[in-house]
This record gives structure tokens, sequence and C-alpha cells, in this order.
């Protein structure tokens, strides 16, 4: 049975109306990939009724970044979602989202979204926070789903739940990667062939990691091992590598037993690229 597809506020209302029971939200940017439907299937497990939003949000692109360019084919996407037993789709336009050009009424994200991310892409969590903020108050979800490739916003929604007090239980899905070990995105459209094997550094890079943790439990270590793949790739313009609690972002500290965030990102060719793996870090 297809979804059934609506475009504006009141329609999604009307949609949700005729729907009984838990909803789970999966909010994407559409150009759904294996990863976005890990979310959907996770989703469809959990609630009674599943929403989809396919929205590209224009407040948490930068100028001069793709927001024009960003991957849109909402029939592919569609198509995509009904074989996965999607009830409800809501694909609106900047214009029902945003009628007024640029909402009065703003977020700041804080601490959790200052550095990282939010340092290379200084509007981005403001916009995040809006739209998410936004989606929870028309669906009105019991479970919303988030990738853990995108760590740090996983971080900023969990943070907005809290200080917002949103009945929203906030479920993380694994990253999903390719044969390569390279994770979806819908930015890999942008990789050439070769720079697709380039970009595989990224997660070769987090496996190192992964390895040092599991021998010494040493943050430098990991941090160490993990650059040190990165620097010698080739085709690979390192950002940053970091090791972080994942709820507040904070940097760890060497001996501290924790389960931390090893995140990176670099740009490899035009396109910039993040990842990111859970390591086990303290004393052994």
């Amino acid at each position: 049975m297809d979804p059934q597809l609506v475009y504006t506020s009141m329609e999604l209302r009307q949609a949700l109306q005729e729907q009984q029971g838990k909803i789970g939200l999966v909010m994407t940017m559409g150009a759904l990939h294996e990863g976005h439907l890990d979310l959907v299937r996770a989703a469809r497990k959990a609630n009674d009724v599943v929403v989809v939003s396919v929205f590209v949000n224009p407040l948490q692109f930068a100028p001069g970044e793709d927001y024009g360019t960003y991957p849109r084919n909402l029939d592919q996407d569609v198509a995509l979602l009904s074989r996965q037993g999607v009830d409800v789709v809501f694909a609106p336009s900047p214009e029902t989202m945003y009628p007024t050009g640029q909402p009065q009424i703003t977020f700041q994200v804080g601490p959790v979204g200052a550095r990282y991310e939010g340092a290379a892409r200084p509007t981005h969590f403001a916009g995040v926070a809006q739209i998410v903020s936004k989606m929870f108050n028309l669906v009105r979800p019991e479970r919303a789903y988030f990738g853990q490739k995108d760590a740090q916003q996983l971080a900023v929604v969990r943070q907005l739940v809290r200080d917002l007090d949103y009945p929203i239980q906030i479920e993380a899905v694994p990253t999903r990667r390719e044969a390569s070990g390279l994770a979806c995105s819908s930015r890999n459209v942008y990789l050439s062939k070769p720079e697709r094997e380039e970009a595989t550094a990224l997660s070769r890079a987090l496996t190192a990691g992964l390895q040092v943790a599991a021998a010494t439990g040493s943050a430098a270590h990991v941090l160490e091992a993990a650059t040190s793949v990165l620097e010698n790739a080739s085709g690979v313009q390192t950002e940053y590598v970091a090791l972080v609690d994942p709820n507040t972002m904070e940097e760890v500290q060497e001996g501290q037993k924790i389960t931390a965030t090893l995140m990176v990102a670099a740009r490899v060719g035009r396109t910039r690229l993040i990842d990111n793996t859970l390591v086990v870090l303290g004393p052994r």
C-alpha cells in the first residue's frame, strides 16, 4: 500500500487524524539510501504509524554550501518508502515550513553544538533545531529516529528534547556502510569513482582507532592512530579528528573510563564527509 503523500501542515494533520496508535518519525532531506531505510525499518518495527518527512531544510545550509545542488528526487524516495510500509510522507516546501522566510524565533544550541560541525558550519545546528522542533510539534511522535552517523546532530537533538521537555524517545540507529566501509551518505553522489576509494580513509581511520582502543584504552593513542591514517591517505584533507563524550561533545581526557565517540571530518575532492564510531576507553 502506497504511503499517503502530503505537502502542507493541514494535510498532515488530516492524515494523522486518520491513523491510530503510536507514531514513529523519521526526518530526512530526501535522496534516500539504505542508511535512511534502516531508520524507517526500526520505526516500522516499534510503532503503529510511521511518518517520514522529506524536506531539504534551507536553514541548516550556510551561504556557499550545497543547498541548491543537494540531490532531490521525491518520486524515487516515495517508491522506496512504499516498499518499507510507511504510512505518511510529509514533503513540505520551504514556504510551507517558513511562511515569512526567515523565522523570528530561532535557536541557540549552546556548547553541545559549538565545536566540530558547529565550528565548521556555524548556522547548521540552529537550523537543525528549528526544523526538528517544528516537526516534533506537527507530528507529535512517541519516538523519533536518527542515524548514529551524525553523532553531533544526535547529541543536539537529545539536548533539545531534554531542555524543551518533549515527551519523545530518541532512538539512534547504527551507521549503514557500503561494502568498502564508506558510510552511506546522500552526498556520496558527489564523489567520482577514484574519490570513493579515497573516501574509505575515513572508515579506515575509525577502524585503526577501534583497534588501538581495544588494545590500550588510551585516548591519545586512539587519536594518533586515526589521525595517522587520514594524514597518510591520498586525496584526503583532514578537518578534525576528535574523541568526545557522545552526550556533551566535550573532549575525553587521557585515562578517562568512557564509551566515547571517535569523530572524523575530511574533504575528498570538493566533498565534505563525516564519520564516527564508538570506542571504549580507560585503563586496561
